[in-house]
């Protein structure tokens, strides 16, 4: 999975990772995770799409293994 587009759907709705963490409690961990593409598991792309009012789609690309 790649997070690429979770930035921009962020920036579009006008929401940054200082308010994720401060307003939304989400880790400063977790957005690191994302960042480098790590694996969270599907609560948080849930949670992240209802603050982001979204489809996962909106946020997250598939990617067979050898397609990165």
């Amino acid at each position: 999975m790649r997070y690429d587009k979770l930035w921009e759907t962020m920036a579009e709705k006008g929401i940054t990772q200082y308010q994720l963490v401060k307003q939304h409690n989400l880790s400063k961990s977790l957005l690191h995770r994302l960042r480098k593409n790590e694996g969270v598991n599907l609560n948080t792309i849930n949670t992240l799409c209802n603050i982001l009012d979204c489809k996962i789609e909106d946020i997250a690309t598939f990617y067979k293994d050898n397609e990165e």
